[in-house]
């Protein structure tokens, strides 16, 4: 708490040769408010809640007898998504690479819900294959659109020689260096 310096108590007298008195001083003591500051600290740190990390929910294949069969998707179903540079996007569809068309992020969306209104959604698969030359940005904007165009299945694969040969093409005929 708080506490006056008295001094010794003598008495008051007036005149010549009297000291004048000395001023008092304060003291606070400040090991209640210590003892408050370390009370709160506790308190906050039992009280919050600590960030629980948020995950991606992820939907395995189903067992099959044959291993070699159980990521086999139907042509039909198959919609494959390359990520170049310069947020740029190819795609084809089925499994024939030669037919890739080129887009912008802005004009996936639209080939991706065409794709989704003419095929079966239990045959509907999307794989995606960035390229050595796409960014983190655009692997995660892809995966974005996944999510807005409420696709349930969908593969993050490597992209292979042959398609990323097909984009550099590409892209070398449309200018993009």
């Amino acid at each position: 708490m708080a506490s006056l310096d008295t001094g010794d108590g003598g008495g008051h007298k007036k005149g010549p040769g009297v000291k004048k008195a000395k001023k008092l001083s304060t003291r606070v003591d400040m090991t209640p408010m210590v003892d408050l500051g370390f009370l709160l600290i506790t308190f906050f740190i039992f009280t919050t809640t600590v960030a629980s990390p948020t995950a991606m929910k992820l939907f395995l294949p189903k067992d099959v007898d044959k291993p070699e069969e159980q990521n086999k998707v139907k042509e039909s179903g198959a919609f494959t998504i390359l990520l170049g540079k310069a947020d740029q996007v190819y795609y084809y569809e089925g499994l024939d690479p030669t037919q890739i068309k080129g887009t912008s992020f802005k004009g996936i969306r639209e080939e991706i819900l065409k794709k989704k209104k003419s095929t079966n959604p239990e045959d509907l698969v999307m794989i995606i294959k960035p390229s050595q030359d796409a960014t983190y940005k655009n692997t995660v904007d892809i995966l974005d659109e996944m999510t807005i165009a409420e696709i349930k299945r969908y593969a993050m694969v490597d992209i292979s020689p042959g398609e990323y040969e097909l984009v550099k093409a590409t892209e070398a005929a449309n200018g993009i260096q």
